[in-house]
């Protein structure tokens, strides 16, 4: 059974956040992954990290998963803490549809650290 707050939200203490950085095993823990490089996934984005807790029933708003109800407790028992939602991510990830119809690229938009601004700034003469 999900956590139900649609109608009143948890408090924020009960979210956790996973940040993209996280789980990119292009980084390092200086950098800011925070599970095994071997269970990493490359470059994941946070509209993957929201679909992968979304279907398998978490609460989240973008970025922000709920592990626990209003009084404690937990919404699911095969989540008990941030890692263990983190190493989930990053095993169903790779298996998106996104991810195994993709011929390259990705979704730049919503990777931390990789946009940039070409383009932007420069002065007219």
């Amino acid at each position: 059974v999900a956590c139900t707050a649609v109608r009143f939200p948890a408090k924020q203490d009960r979210f956790i956040c996973i940040y993209p950085a996280f789980l990119n095993n292009k980084k390092t823990i200086a950098e800011g992954r925070r599970i095994p490089i071997s269970k990493a996934v490359e470059n994941p984005t946070a509209t993957e990290i929201q679909d992968v807790c979304s279907e398998v029933g978490l609460n989240l708003q973008l970025k922000r998963v709920q592990l626990k109800q209003e009084d404690g407790s937990l919404c699911l028992v095969q989540f008990p803490s941030c890692k263990s939602v983190m190493l989930y991510a990053a095993e169903i990830i790779p298996k998106l549809k996104r991810r195994t119809q993709k011929t390259g690229g990705g979704d730049q938009s919503l990777q931390q650290g990789e946009g940039s601004k070409k383009g932007k700034g420069k002065k007219k003469k």
